[in-house]
């Protein structure tokens, strides 16, 4: 019988914020096959809740070493196919980063340790990377000879522009959380003694928003628009969706009032 510390990620929620925590303390958190699909089984479990707001978190110092090394060796002396390890190791890594990017709820990530390779990629996956001074992230993908996934080629230009890029992926450089910060890659460093608060705080205020209007901002921040216009007629109609909820009623009249509005993310 399975039992919560079988789980290799966990789902807590807590009135309007859903605790996702991997769950693998032993392995740095490395992302498996199976602790993939458990992710994206927690992301459709946050959605179909209460929750508005998701922090995704860790068990143990680490918060995430990457892919599952150990199954890239098992896959190679298997004497797998290239194809077939790209879907063995990759490709469930891949869709579960691409349902955290994908989440209709704000996303943060709660950074208490290294994220490395794909675990970089999942940090940057999220909306916000809330971090102590304990976080450090790498995209050193070149460690273990391979190029860049987990969405790395399409978040990490976006957050730090195409040469620092370059730099981070062709260096595999270590960074530490101050340097990540000012790079772009952690939104706020928090010193230790007021890293748990400060991101309870952080995910209290987002959980405490207008919630279908910050899930349609969330998409169109995340969409690459070809155009002005183009970005301007998606905009428009998220906006017609917004101006129907009681939220978007309950914040004018606040505004109105001069009080702070009450929402309750409808």
């Amino acid at each position: 019988m399975e039992t919560m510390s079988d789980r290799q990620v966990l789902v807590d929620i807590d009135e309007e914020i859903a605790r996702i925590t991997l769950n693998r303390p032993d392995a740095r958190n490395a992302i498996s096959a199976p602790a993939a699909d458990e992710l994206v089984a927690a992301i459709d479990t946050a959605e179909d809740s209460a929750a508005r707001c998701v922090v995704l978190q860790s068990e143990g110092d680490a918060f995430c070493a990457g892919g599952d090394v150990h199954a890239m060796l098992e896959s190679i002396e298997g004497d797998v196919s290239p194809a077939e390890r790209v879907e063995l190791v990759v490709g469930a890594v891949n869709r579960a980063i691409r349902r955290v990017y994908e989440c209709r709820l704000p996303t943060v990530a709660k950074i208490d340790g290294p994220a490395f390779g794909a675990g970089a990629g999942l940090a940057i996956a999220c909306d916000l990377q809330l971090a102590s001074p304990a976080a450090k992230i790498s995209f050193g993908f070149r460690r273990v000879g391979l190029s860049i996934d987990s969405g790395v080629s399409h978040l990490l230009p976006r957050l730090v522009g195409l040469n620092t890029a370059k730099e981070l992926v062709f260096t595999g450089e270590l960074i530490d959380a101050d340097r990540a910060r000012d790079l772009g890659l952690f939104t706020r460093v928090f010193e230790t003694d007021s890293f748990d608060a400060g991101v309870a705080n952080m995910a209290e205020t987002i959980a405490g928003g207008p919630t279908v209007a910050l899930s349609a901002s969330k998409r169109l921040l995340n969409h690459r628009s070809d155009s002005f216009d183009a970005a301007t007629a998606r905009e428009a109609n998220a906006q017609g969706v917004a101006f129907g909820t009681a939220d978007h009623e309950e914040g004018a009249a606040a505004f109105v009032d001069g009080r702070e509005p009450a929402f309750e993310g409808r």
